[in-house]
């Protein structure tokens, strides 16, 4: 009897699984490898990037003043006519227009104002008003009756302490009830010939965005600017700035692509960049509008402002 002859197998049959399982395991192993060398990668880069300074350095004190003072040239030329945008004839009046622009317009003070002065020429016949007469004058400013407390409560200490007339120092004015360092600020650059800044929401707003300060607190503000720019530029500064906030440098949408000052400012790309569009945003003689003085310098490139109920 033969013995069986062993069976064959097809060719490469016995390899074959061996062979599946090497290449399998080859691909496990690369992959792992992979993974490996990716993680050594990451964990070297995270290494590099906590390590790594930045590129660009901050920027200098020095620096910062030099830029400050040629963004302020610069406003200079773009506006030479800036002035207080607020009616007034002496004094007096500028006080009392710049008490009422709180938490309004300056053309809704100037828009007030005529009928105001018309019934109260000086402080003495102010502080002889009927509050309720003097309320429905000055009623389109808002919080009328805060105001006409404070214009009155002026007036008497004008009559009773200053002889009728507006003081121009600083610590005399901030006396007065109503006045604050921002509005002894304006009636002593304005009405008296004394540097001083004024900080309203305009000027603190643009003065973070360039980065002069980072200070919130107003009298801070203006300790802060005061220190970059000579005593001589405070008042004209605060017009060119505010007048550049209220026409260009928005609050909420800046007009970067039609602002001139766009390479000096380091908050550049906040606003609408196209310049087609950055125009459109432009407001009062900048966007061909009316100003808000109805009764503004010769200078003004702009229009007058209309009367109340005129439009």
């Amino acid at each position: 009897m033969r013995p069986e002859r062993a069976t064959k197998r097809p060719s490469g049959e016995s390899a074959g699984k061996p062979a599946r399982r090497s290449a399998k395991q080859s691909a496990v192993k690369a992959t792992a490898a992979t993974v490996a060398a990716a993680k050594a990668t990451v964990k070297a880069s995270a290494k590099s990037s906590a390590t790594t300074k930045p590129t660009t350095k901050p920027e200098s004190r020095l620096a910062m003043v030099r830029r400050a003072r040629k963004i302020n040239r610069e406003l200079a030329e773009l506006y030479p006519y800036a002035h207080p945008e607020l009616d007034f004839r002496n004094p007096f009046e500028l006080l009392v227009a710049t008490v009422l622009s709180a938490q309004t317009t300056d053309l809704r003070v100037n828009q007030t104002t005529p009928a105001l002065f018309a019934a109260y020429p000086t402080p003495e016949d102010m502080a002889a008003a009927v509050p309720e007469e003097m309320e429905e004058l000055i009623r389109p400013t808002g919080f009328f009756r805060a105001k006409t407390k404070s214009l009155i409560g002026l007036s008497v200490a004008l009559r009773d302490n200053f002889g009728g007339e507006v003081p121009g120092r600083l610590a005399d004015l901030v006396t007065l009830p109503g006045v604050g360092r921002k509005t002894a600020n304006v009636v002593l650059g304005n009405a008296f010939g004394v540097p001083g800044i004024t900080v309203d929401t305009h000027f603190g707003r643009l003065v973070r965005r360039w980065k002069w300060t980072e200070q919130e607190d107003p009298e801070k503000v203006e300790a802060e600017i005061a220190t970059i720019f000579p005593k001589s530029e405070w008042t004209m500064l605060s017009h060119r700035v505010v007048f550049h906030g209220r026409r260009i440098c928005h609050a909420r949408k800046p007009a970067c692509g039609a602002c001139p000052i766009a390479p000096l400012c380091p908050a550049y790309g906040e606003g609408e960049t196209d310049p087609e569009k950055a125009r459109k945003l432009l407001k009062y003689e900048m966007g061909g509008q009316p100003g808000q003085r109805l009764s503004p310098p010769a200078d003004y490139p702009g229009k007058p402002a209309p009367a109340l109920g005129a439009g």
